[in-house]
């Protein structure tokens, strides 16, 4: 599918989650049936046109600049809903200054799976159990960042200090 609906790089297609990609093609698919439905208009109007004689008229121009428009007015609603619909499905990442001093990855658009073996491979990859434990007890991010996973994580680390 061809998308003209919004101006979107192939770059940012390749970074489309399955919503926002879902999104564009609902957008794109719109916009493709309000073409078709004012091509189909026109050409029934032209045809009325022509049979009644009214070569000579402006009713024609009139007629093509009140269904584009319509079309304009239709196609906007279509790119707001389908920016709106963007914003919401973009991930809200909270800012945490001290993400950046940890040695593991911080990133929350990753689901609580990726992050909970994320954080256990970087805490594992330590060999000193009592360090381990006592860095991984203090560290306030790896409790925001896994949230229910923190306590799993600790019992699973402790699990191997013991």
């Amino acid at each position: 599918m061809k998308f003209d609906v919004v101006k979107v790089t192939d770059e940012e297609l390749k970074n489309f989650t399955a919503v926002q990609m879902q999104l564009l093609r609902t957008a794109q698919k719109s916009k493709n049936e309000l073409v078709h439905k004012m091509e189909k208009e026109l050409a029934l109007f032209k045809k009325l046109f022509y049979t009644d004689d009214m070569k000579e008229s402006s009713l024609l121009e009139q007629k093509k600049a009140e269904l584009q428009a319509e079309f304009d007015y239709q196609l906007a609603i279509i790119v707001e809903q389908y920016t709106y619909g963007m914003e919401l499905s973009e991930p809200i990442i909270p800012e945490n200054p001290d993400a950046s001093k940890v040695g593991y990855i911080v990133d929350y658009t990753l689901p609580y799976t990726e992050r909970y073996n994320i954080v256990r491979e970087y805490y594992l990859s330590i060999a000193d159990p009592a360090e381990r434990m006592n860095l991984y007890s203090n560290d306030e991010v790896a409790k925001d960042y896994l949230s229910s996973y923190y306590r799993t994580l600790f019992n699973v680390l402790y699990s191997y200090s013991v």
